[in-house]
């Protein structure tokens, strides 16, 4: 006898499982932004002793001058000389033009630019003047900048007015006097010098 075929099972046929999605990875979490250090407290500034506020006010209102006070010796001002330059000829221009000012004087940088002098020369021989006594600086603050004002002391004693005169190198110099024979009232080498003193033409001032 044929055997049976077996008839096939009602029973559905599991369906195989769909494979699970992977989980997308977990994301590391980004590193935490260390915060900056604090800063440390800026030190307080320190509080000034009034002897050292005044140093320093003393030290901003310093001129020029005074810097070269400190720097040169007394000889080397009262020495100081201007290349090629006639200082007894200088030092009476600088008398006559702030003689010409009186009591009111100057100011040094202006009187400089009128005598064409570099403000470093001018302020070494206003040095000198004030040590001969000839003249005197007067401390001013002008225009937010400390200066001085000359100001004339005294005229020096200049011997140009008897440059060449004949009296110097008189051969009779020894037998002249006023109500002698020899006398400068009737003297013809005078009276010449005279003569040849005014024909010279006038400096300007």
């Amino acid at each position: 006898m044929a055997k049976k075929q077996d008839k096939p099972s009602d029973v559905p046929l599991k369906k195989e499982a769909a494979p699970k999605e992977k989980k997308p990875a977990k994301k590391e979490a980004a590193p935490k932004e260390k915060k900056p250090a604090k800063k440390e407290a800026a030190p307080k500034p320190k509080k000034l002793t009034k002897k050292e506020l005044e140093e320093i006010k003393k030290e901003a209102e310093k001129t020029l001058e005074e810097e070269l006070e400190e720097q040169l010796t007394d000889e080397e001002i009262e020495n100081f000389q201007i290349e090629k330059v006639d200082m007894e000829r200088l030092t009476n221009k600088i008398c006559d033009v702030l003689a010409e000012r009186e009591s009111s004087g100057m100011f040094q940088s202006e009187l400089w630019k009128k005598l064409k002098l570099t403000s470093r020369d001018g302020s070494r021989l206003a040095l000198k003047l004030e040590r001969m006594g000839t003249i005197y600086r007067e401390k001013i603050l002008d225009k937010g900048r400390w200066t001085y004002k000359l100001i004339l002391k005294k005229t020096p004693i200049s011997t140009l007015s008897i440059e060449n005169a004949p009296c110097l190198v008189c051969p009779v110099e020894q037998k002249c006097s006023l109500e002698g024979e020899i006398s400068p009232r009737n003297c013809q080498f005078i009276e010449d010098w005279v003569l040849s003193e005014m024909k010279k033409p006038t400096k300007a001032k």
